[in-house]
């Protein structure tokens, strides 16, 4: 595994419950602000027991994937309120980070 990819796993670990990061912050938590689609990819291969589910586009929008479904519930199992349009309201519930 390399090293980016444990270091937005750490990231990944530390998200409080009923909190959401896009990959963009993480990117940008890590020093490296061009780098969310990297973020994408380390997130696809999450190992098991993460809260992969936190992390969602910059916009509040869940990727899109055969997991959305399951995202949306395990975040409103949370408490993450979505806005009418199906996005979570980032205002409220983006975790700033470290």
């Amino acid at each position: 595994m390399s090293e980016f990819f444990q270091q937005v796993y750490d990231i990944a670990a530390a998200i409080p419950y009923g909190t959401v990061v896009s990959y963009g912050q993480i990117a940008r938590l890590l020093g490296s602000p061009r780098s969310a689609r990297m973020v994408g990819w380390a997130m696809a291969k999450c190992p098991e027991g993460l809260p992969w589910h936190r992390v969602i586009k910059n916009d509040g929008t869940i990727s899109s994937g055969v997991m959305a479904d399951l995202c949306r519930e395990l975040l409103e199992a949370e408490g993450v309120c979505f806005l009418p349009d199906g996005r979570v309201d980032m205002e409220e519930f983006r975790w700033e980070g470290w």
